[in-house]
């Protein structure tokens, strides 16, 4: 899931769905994201530079040995099974019930996976969570998004910490492709983006099989004095800002991405 505003980038989550133009009634992330064009689109992602992202968090982070880790919004689960791989034990939740059932075959007695909202707190407390890959902003409501901080905040034991990974607004708007065709597995997708009403869209049109879609992405366009303004209502405490993968100092016109520490 890395950003998929820019050309090269990956995830992203929430959206209306229409199939052959009749809107659907189920939020976009909730449709688009149990469809398996989710998935043929974004099959490129970069895995390993998302492993050494992981690998400068949890070193950064000094968790401790067989800490119990959340993979928020963990899609089909390739990345809570790497942490796993790292000696965590891990539980990888996920609106999506096509995405948890496949990421369910993977799990052993340290990997778990369950379909969750992430608006709703776990009956677990988690030693760190992560919410990776711009996975956050999606909802019609801004009141989810503080939601979702107040959940994630009373998931956490005393002594724990949480992550959020979004992409650095300001600079997905100055480097932002306003059209493209990407071809995958012989599907023309067409992709529009546009930045609208304090939200950024990205448009989805292709045909299989005669048949014709249509998705939208679009996700709130938070930047950090939106999430520091969020936190303090929430009593959260920020504790360390990143601006890319290789945990590098972030820059508000630079930086590729938005990567807060915060318990």
């Amino acid at each position: 899931m890395l950003d998929s505003y820019q050309q090269q980038g990956s995830d992203s989550e929430l959206a209306k769905q229409t199939t052959n133009d009749k809107p659907s009634t189920k939020n976009w992330f909730a449709s688009w994201f149990d469809t398996p064009y989710y998935h043929i689109l974004y099959k490129e992602r970069n895995y390993r530079e998302a492993q050494i992202f992981m690998d400068n968090l949890t070193h950064y982070l000094n968790l401790p040995e067989k800490a119990k880790v959340l993979d928020l919004a963990c899609g089909k689960g390739r990345h809570s099974i790497y942490l796993n791989q790292l000696g965590y034990e891990v539980v990888g939740a996920d609106l999506s019930e096509n995405s948890i059932a496949e990421a369910s075959k993977n799990q052993n007695k340290t990997l778990q996976f369950q379909v969750h909202d992430m608006r709703d707190v776990f009956e677990d407390k988690f030693d760190a969570i992560f919410n990776l890959f711009t996975s956050f902003g999606y909802f019609e409501n801004d009141d989810d998004n503080l939601t979702t901080l107040k959940a994630m905040k009373a998931s956490l034991t005393e002594h724990g910490f949480a992550v959020i990974d979004f992409m650095n607004v300001n600079q997905v708007i100055n480097t932002i492709v306003p059209e493209e065709i990407k071809t995958v597995d012989g599907i023309d997708f067409h992709i529009k983006r546009y930045l609208s009403e304090g939200h950024i869209y990205k448009e989805i049109d292709f045909e299989d099989q005669g048949e014709k879609f249509h998705f939208t992405e679009k996700v709130k366009a938070l930047t950090l004095k939106d999430f520091e303004e969020m936190m303090e209502e929430a009593g959260i405490f920020l504790l360390d800002i990143f601006g890319d993968y290789k945990l590098k100092k972030f820059h508000k016109t630079d930086s590729e991405r938005l990567i807060m520490i915060f318990k």
